[in-house]
């Protein structure tokens, strides 16, 4: 009786030290889920904190952008095309019908030709805005029209190669598309070094990608990732807000043979 009393407390301890344990276990892993849910939700937060500063600057690299084409047009209208219509308005001032027939003749004939050279300018700087054949013939005539005028210069082997863009982007995502592409051969060319530079086209089902090689010197896409978070490197900053409102990704890569550098344009196409 004795030894089976003895046995049921043993057997009782047993199952409070069980059950102890149990409660112990539990509540260790109801601290470490709290814990962990605590550091993830740091963690989400940290991560929104980045991504909110990181579209700020952004946003200050659009807003400069936008602010810096306005100030050119207005300086390239206030020092080009006013004192050229200035000067055209000297000619045919209020004098003018009291010149001699010839002195008139010359007099107009002058401020035709000035105001034919504000209207050049003019067609410039608006051709600077919307380049005509962008406008009038597509992305694919624009880009391929600037590699043909940089491999004409000589200076460097530069091609472009359509593999299909029967189905266009919409025209304000070519305009965008455009301008990365020219913001990139840019930095290339003066950056670089390189002795080639090749731009190939390919489209899926949902979307297109251009691709830039080159064999000077580049970048990989921490680089570009760094240079982002910097106040220098506008142009990159330029690249991304417009990459960003096209709703696409770049790309920056070395190949494997450590021999070229490559830049991949990701944008989604949309159906109209």
């Amino acid at each position: 009786m004795y030894l089976l009393e003895t046995d049921i407390s043993g057997i009782s301890q047993l199952m409070l030290l069980g059950t102890l344990g149990m409660l112990t276990l539990a509540a260790g892993i109801i601290i470490f889920v709290i814990f962990h849910q605590r550091k993830v939700i740091r963690y989400q937060l940290q991560m929104k904190k980045l991504e909110a500063e990181k579209q700020q600057v952004l946003l200050q690299a659009s807003v400069r952008l936008q602010e810096e084409e306005r100030q050119r047009i207005a300086a390239d209208l206030h020092d080009d095309a006013g004192p050229l219509l200035a000067t055209a308005r000297l000619y045919l001032n209020e004098n003018l019908v009291n010149q001699e027939k010839p002195q008139q003749l010359q007099s107009i004939g002058s401020a035709k030709q000035i105001i034919d050279d504000a209207i050049q300018l003019i067609r410039n700087i608006s051709h600077s805005l919307m380049p005509p054949t962008l406008k009038n013939f597509g992305l694919e005539s624009a880009t391929t029209d600037l590699f043909q005028k940089i491999n004409g210069s000589g200076s460097i082997n530069a091609s472009a190669r359509f593999h299909d863009y029967r189905v266009r982007l919409k025209v304000e995502q070519e305009l965008l598309a455009f301008r990365v592409l020219q913001e990139l051969v840019n930095n290339i060319l003066k950056h670089s070094d390189a002795g080639f530079i090749h731009l190939t086209q390919n489209i899926t089902a949902d979307k297109m990608y251009f691709r830039i090689h080159h064999d000077g010197k580049g970048i990989v896409q921490s680089d570009y990732d760094k240079l982002n978070q910097n106040t220098q490197g506008l142009g990159l900053k330029n690249i991304a807000s417009r990459m960003k409102v096209l709703e696409g990704r770049i790309f920056f890569e070395i190949d494997a043979s450590q021999t070229y550098y490559k830049v991949t344009l990701e944008i989604p196409r949309y159906a109209d």
